[in-house]
């Protein structure tokens, strides 16, 4: 009987240290309509966000390099050129806060504002995309 009483205390350690390294909720937001949704990463201290379009009136053609999807991913870090991204997965989350019309969230460096026109994001430098239904854009 003395044995378990170590045992049950490591396991409740173990437990702990567990969830309490959990990750937390998604950072990031989606737009009204939920046609767009933006989440914002912290990698090794390097933040990035990438945001995602699920309804687009015209697609891009898909890189002859690119064996995923195409057109409906957006991504950059806090510093540097935004671009498209050739993905297999998607940052849509219904769990992810709305960002309503007018309003403006930032974090890690990056600054997005919700418009009824769509959503426009930037970093540091100035550079990000804008993502609408009719046009996506990255400047």
């Amino acid at each position: 009987m003395m044995r378990a009483l170590p045992m049950l205390s490591a396991l409740s350690v173990l437990t702990f240290a567990a969830t309490s390294h959990a990750q937390a909720a998604p950072a990031g937001f989606q737009s009204p309509s939920k046609n767009i949704a933006c989440q914002y990463f912290d990698y090794d201290k390097q933040n990035i966000l990438r945001c995602d379009i699920s309804a687009m009136e015209t697609k891009p053609p898909r890189p002859a390099d690119c064996e995923l999807d195409y057109g409906g991913a957006f991504e950059m870090n806090a510093k540097g050129p935004a671009m498209r991204l050739c993905h297999g997965d998607t940052v849509m989350d219904k769990s992810l806060p709305v960002l309503s019309y007018g309003e403006v969230w930032q974090r890690g460096g990056f600054t997005c504002k919700s418009e009824q026109a769509g959503v426009t994001c930037f970093n540091a430098d100035r550079r990000g995309f804008s993502l609408a239904r009719a046009k996506q854009a990255v400047f």
